[in-house]
């Protein structure tokens, strides 16, 4: 499971509990917990962050952020911005823009300097836009698309079930040998063999998409419809059974999955 999505306990959509969760706190919930270990962050191949004290933010509806000490970044490229916001849950931020390789990031560090009192251990701690990450390193391994939360996981599951696939109302894919994966957060999805694709499809698109928790996937036209279906070639341990599966984007119009 995981705390900040669906039914997890800081989530908007409470699971079962012997007692008032939502009555014993407020309706937007924040956690931070120790991470472990060591973290660096690179924004345009130089490492602006190394940290043996990354905390994780958990906060309803949310993915987790990042925090670290601001000491721990590297604070000579960091200059001070007139950029501040307000959360009602965690207080003022400052903004710092960073002067990395020749070029000004702006507004690319926040924290929040005079937090209030509920969030009180937020003092001392900032976070780096993770749009502006080339690469995060957990130790000394990349972090394929960022870092994890380690609340989430991913099952693949064999099913005898029928699946057909149906773009513009014809069966595009039909198989007997599909595999369901089950994400954190999402609905179970349906991953087909690349034989059991009958429509024509030739080449892949060129997209390319990274997920934390799956690995990077290739996107094929389908049908004359692009990007309508995708595949992990070289997908993470924790979706090494779905390998060279193929996955199709129901929520794109005229297409539908069946799971018998």
């Amino acid at each position: 499971m995981t705390l900040t999505l669906g039914t997890g306990p800081l989530g908007r959509a409470d699971g079962a509990f012997n007692f008032d969760l939502k009555g014993a706190s407020p309706a937007h919930r924040l956690y931070m917990q120790p991470y472990g270990p060591r973290v660096r962050a690179s924004v345009r191949g130089t490492i602006v962050l190394d940290t043996l004290d990354a905390q994780l933010l958990h906060e309803t509806g949310i993915p987790p952020r990042l925090y670290a000490p601001k000491g721990d970044f590297r604070v000579e490229a960091l200059t001070p911005t007139d950029t501040s916001t307000h959360c009602p849950f965690k207080g003022d931020a400052s903004y710092w823009s960073l002067d990395v390789a020749g070029e000004t990031l702006p507004d690319a560090v926040w924290a929040y300097e005079t937090p209030i009192a509920e969030s009180a251990w937020l003092d001392g701690y900032a976070a780096i836009d993770p749009s502006l990450v080339d690469a995060w390193f957990v130790e000394d391994d990349r972090a394929t698309g960022g870092i994890r939360d380690p609340y989430h996981r991913v099952d693949v599951w064999a099913t005898s079930r029928p699946v057909e696939v149906l773009i513009d109302g014809e069966v595009v894919a039909a198989s007997t040998g599909a595999k369901i994966v089950q994400e954190t957060g999402l609905a179970p999805r349906a991953y087909l063999p690349s034989v059991d694709v009958v429509a024509p499809w030739g080449a892949g698109s060129g997209l390319r998409t990274v997920c934390p928790y799956k690995g990077e996937a290739s996107y094929w036209t389908v049908a004359g419809h692009e990007d309508v279906a995708w595949s992990y070639e070289y997908p993470l341990a924790e979706c090494a059974a779905a390998r060279g599966l193929w996955s199709f984007d129901d929520s794109k119009d005229g297409v539908e999955v069946r799971i018998g």
